[in-house]
């Protein structure tokens, strides 16, 4: 009875240590998403629309720069265009299967495109470069039960156009084609709602 105390006391002590890892690694992994939009900064294209000059501009309005267009392709092969959405807001999403931070977000993305996704295009492009391959990203869709649309940049044609060098990046941009704000890193559900917010 007394050789057992020992290994109770033991396997106790573990208990706690495993739990004690599980939440600081909850509550760091938490920490590491992004709480915040960057806005894009470029001219104002309203200054240029009503004829005043953007440095004789004294009121705060947000910056904006058009969105540039970009080739992907659907699962079947055939060419997407990011003009092919034009007429409304669109929130264009880049992610890897193998990447951990674009998992994390995924079911909040998934989770706005079943709300939102009438007014709002969701496009969730995948890096098919490198180790990401077709078969892997729709494995991992399929799997997941996800249903947003969901595009191969098979040339990084999309990336290199958007700078996306970095996993998951998000943009926003509204229904007159311009980029309004960006998100580089995982993202949660509050500020996925704040980047569709300004630009609906």
């Amino acid at each position: 009875m007394n050789n057992k105390k020992p290994l109770v006391i033991i396997i106790v002590i573990f208990v706690f240590l495993l739990g004690g890892a599980y939440v600081l690694y909850s509550k760091l992994g938490q920490s590491m998403v992004t709480d915040q939009l960057s806005v894009q900064e470029t001219e104002n294209r309203n200054d240029h629309t009503n004829g005043t000059d953007p440095a004789d501009s004294t009121e705060t309005a947000r910056q904006e720069v058009l969105a540039p267009d970009f080739t992907v392709f659907d699962a079947e092969g055939n060419e997407v265009h990011l003009s092919d959405f034009a007429g409304k807001p669109i929130v264009l999403n880049f992610w890897a299967s193998w990447c951990g931070p674009c998992q994390m977000e995924m079911p909040d993305f998934h989770k706005k495109y079943l709300e939102l996704g009438e007014d709002i295009h969701f496009l969730m492009i995948n890096m098919t470069t490198g180790r990401e391959t077709m078969e892997s990203a729709s494995a991992f869709i399929e799997q997941n039960e996800y249903t947003f649309p969901v595009y191969y940049d098979l040339n990084s044609n999309a990336a290199l156009t958007y700078g996306a060098y970095s996993l998951p990046t998000t943009f926003f941009i509204d229904v007159e084609g311009y980029a309004i704000a960006q998100a580089t890193g995982a993202i949660n559900e509050e500020t996925l709602q704040r980047g569709i917010d300004m630009i609906s």
